[in-house]
């Protein structure tokens, strides 16, 4: 556990950007390892605990399995978006899903819990703990677990893409893979489909980028975007045939991404109550695993996890 870790207090207690201060010697370095953390955290050095960042690449096996493409955690994607899975897992369990039914209430006497408009033996509660934190207790949650998801938000982040006719970049040799320090996209994926058209360029807004500009008109954001791909990608790159965005920050059932992120102290002095359940209720999502924290496999981990704590209970 991140809070057992030798010199876990003094780890804690300093943010990601203290460490970059300290330890890395050149502009360039610090810019990198900024971009980074923007990268795979959606927020600023500033805002996230060194033990937080390093908790979370050791989950993963090590930074460079969090940024890398070939071998790393960016290497594939799911071919028609990522919500298949929960269409092909709604597909399986048919009637037994509830759509639209946001549950708003949990509320636990004797051996009953109802939450929402269901009534079950446990319930797992696998969103966020920035979202789990809205959701109405009866009996209230005990203290450490209320204070440890107000101090876990979702990080800011704007997935931008710009749409031509070609993936004209690759006729040039270009990848269509880059990462820009001065931004504002500074992440940058080839988001062509398997087809091969129409060519797509997509760009991330992270961190302060997408505070800044997320506060902005479409049309500015749309500038800034397609400035970023005409300085890595030329001149063509700046007047695409589309333009499609999607504020996460915005989304009412995710409120950002990738993931809640902990800030300075947070870890040593409230984590405990991180996955420890509450009477009836368990805890699970992402946020939760120890083992590749913040992605897909560790949601998986963590459900797991959380059923076998119902299932022994």
């Amino acid at each position: 556990a991140p809070w057992d870790t030798p010199g876990a207090a003094r780890l804690d207690e300093q943010t990601m950007a203290t460490w970059i201060r300290r330890t890395a010697k050149t502009a360039t370095a610090r810019e990198a390892l900024a971009t980074g953390v923007k990268a795979v955290f959606s927020v600023e050095p500033a805002d996230v605990s060194l033990l937080h960042v390093l908790f979370y690449a050791a989950s993963a096996g090590g930074w460079d399995d969090l940024i890398d493409t070939e071998g790393g955690a960016q290497q594939d994607r799911i071919v028609g978006g990522s919500q298949l899975i929960s269409l092909r897992m709604a597909e399986e369990l048919g009637e037994s899903v509830r759509l639209s039914s946001p549950v708003r209430s949990i509320a636990a006497s004797g051996d009953e819990v109802v939450a929402g408009e269901v009534s079950a033996r446990r319930v797992i509660v696998a969103v966020p703990p920035a979202l789990a934190s809205r959701i109405e207790y009866d009996p209230a949650l005990p203290g450490l677990r209320d204070q440890l998801t107000q101090r876990m938000p979702m990080g800011s982040v704007m997935k931008c893409m710009a749409v031509y006719d070609e993936p004209f970049w690759r006729a040039d040799g270009l990848s269509g893979q880059a990462v820009s320090l001065p931004g504002p996209a500074q992440v940058i994926y080839d988001n062509t489909p398997p087809g091969g058209s129409p060519g797509v360029l997509l760009g991330f807004l992270e961190g302060d980028e997408a505070r800044v500009l997320g506060a902005a008109t479409e049309a500015e954001r749309r500038e800034a975007v397609t400035g970023t791909f005409a300085r890595v990608f030329g001149e063509r790159a700046r007047n695409p045939s589309g333009y499609i965005e999607k504020d996460w920050s915005a989304e009412p059932y995710s409120r950002g991404c990738y993931a809640g992120v902990l800030g300075p102290g947070a870890w040593t002095s409230y984590g405990r109550a991180l996955r420890e359940p509450v009477g009836r209720v368990h805890w699970a999502g992402t946020e939760t695993a120890t083992r590749w924290m913040g992605y897909f496999d560790g949601a998986i981990q963590a459900g797991r996890r959380a059923a076998e704590e119902v299932r022994l209970g």
